[in-house]
């Protein structure tokens, strides 16, 4: 059984602001990943500073952001998609699967900070309140909870980007164009143009 061309030419571009929280999000993932390879391990009495204050910075941000995306999210609906009933289903459930491991992920590394006495500030400025007293078996164990969910996290990351090829090589249509900086409110990207 092939799979149909899905054509979605005349679907809208996301908007703008859906597009900028996307790719600030890649970019603040992007940051951590390569921060949290290469700062050094944590142990009992380590600091929170080089790496590890960059690692904690990062990822307040990074957890702002992405509160601030579920509620535009849950405020502005994306373009109904055309795809397959199946292939629908699987999309829904790795966007959900995505957006609660961005939210997750973040929220076990602050408690985890919040364990080993460190204040937790977005942009490295304004203080975030403590979610565990220091010393807490349950923050310190929130950290390893973290560790192991940031590997999910990759995974779910990885399928995200497997299925936005997918789209463009395999289905053809356009839902990758639509997310891209600059897309055109039609939906049709450079490459869709009419000459």
């Amino acid at each position: 059984m092939g799979v149909r061309n899905v054509q979605a030419s005349t679907r809208p571009a996301y908007d703008v602001t859906a597009r900028t929280l996307h790719w600030l999000t890649v970019l603040l993932i992007a940051m951590q990943f390569v921060i949290g390879w290469t700062m050094p391990d944590i142990h009992k009495g380590t600091q929170p500073v080089g790496l590890i204050a960059w690692h904690l910075g990062v990822g307040s941000t990074l957890l702002a952001v992405m509160v601030v995306r579920v509620m535009w999210r849950l405020t502005h609906k994306p373009t109904p998609d055309d795809l397959p009933p199946v292939l629908s289903i699987v999309s829904r459930v790795t966007h959900f699967l995505l957006y609660a491991a961005l939210l997750v992920v973040p929220l076990l590394g602050w408690i985890n900070a919040s364990s080993r006495g460190w204040t937790v500030r977005l942009l490295g400025v304004v203080p975030y309140p403590s979610l565990s007293t220091p010393g807490s078996t349950f923050g310190h164990a929130m950290g390893d909870v973290h560790g192991i969910l940031a590997w999910v996290l990759f995974a779910l990351i990885g399928l995200h980007v497997g299925a936005a090829l997918f789209h463009r090589l395999v289905l053809k249509d356009h839902v990758l164009q639509r997310m891209l900086p600059r897309a055109a409110p039609s939906g049709k990207g450079p490459a869709d143009r009419d000459y």
